[in-house]
């Protein structure tokens, strides 16, 4: 299938800004969470403007990361649904990784490492939101319990370790597969990206009128 096949729309504008949005948020809230972790890390608190500017900020940093995901969760949810397919795609996790894809089943929209992605970081930026509330004392203090508080407390450092790991996972896998990062950077994919790792999708996207 050659390369110069008319490029295939992959994301709107509107996908991309808010994909964008969710990526620096977590960033930033991975940032300001690891300055206020641990003693050895509070030099991070130099790009908020201090250590009491990040205490403030970081929790609001959240609520804008939990708005703009909820975004992309209910743009996407229904094309990561899991099915016999994404099974066996795991399966054979070892030929994909050597660029060895024939004979397996044709990947729709999403590979099941995508929707594992996916369903990963939104159990885990739920998890956050939820530990996030009852630590926000500004706000919150009066309705939570000191042993609610240091439960919460281990949750959100757990989900947040978890989120940056599956934050690395994904980055190193846009890197990996050539010609991903232009999805999110221009909104579309070669013919040939299309039908190499997403065929099903891309027979999907040229049968359209």
């Amino acid at each position: 299938m050659s390369e110069h096949i008319k490029p295939v729309s992959r994301y709107t504008t509107g996908a991309r800004i808010n994909h964008w949005i969710t990526a620096v948020s977590l960033i930033l809230l991975a940032l300001s969470g690891m300055a206020l972790f641990h003693p050895s890390l509070y030099f991070l608190t130099g790009l908020f403007g201090g250590g009491e500017f990040t205490r403030v900020i970081h929790p609001w940093i959240g609520v804008v990361l939990a708005i703009s995901f909820l975004g992309l969760f209910f743009r996407f949810f229904t094309l990561n649904l899991w099915n016999r397919d994404d099974t066996v795609w795991m399966k054979n996790l070892g030929a994909v990784i050597n660029n060895k894809e024939e004979g397996l089943p044709e990947v729709g929209k999403y590979n099941a490492g995508q929707k594992l992605v996916f369903w990963g970081q939104s159990i885990l930026i739920f998890a956050l939101l939820c530990s996030g509330v009852v630590l926000w004392d500004t706000y919150f203090a009066t309705y939570t319990t000191i042993d609610q508080k240091r439960l919460s407390a281990v949750i959100h450092a757990l989900c947040a370790i978890g989120v940056i790991l599956i934050w690395i996972v994904h980055v190193y896998a846009a890197i990996w597969v050539k010609g991903t990062i232009r999805a999110m950077t221009q909104g579309s994919v070669t013919g040939g990206w299309a039908w190499k790792h997403h065929r099903k999708w891309f027979r999907q996207e040229v049968g359209k009128p």
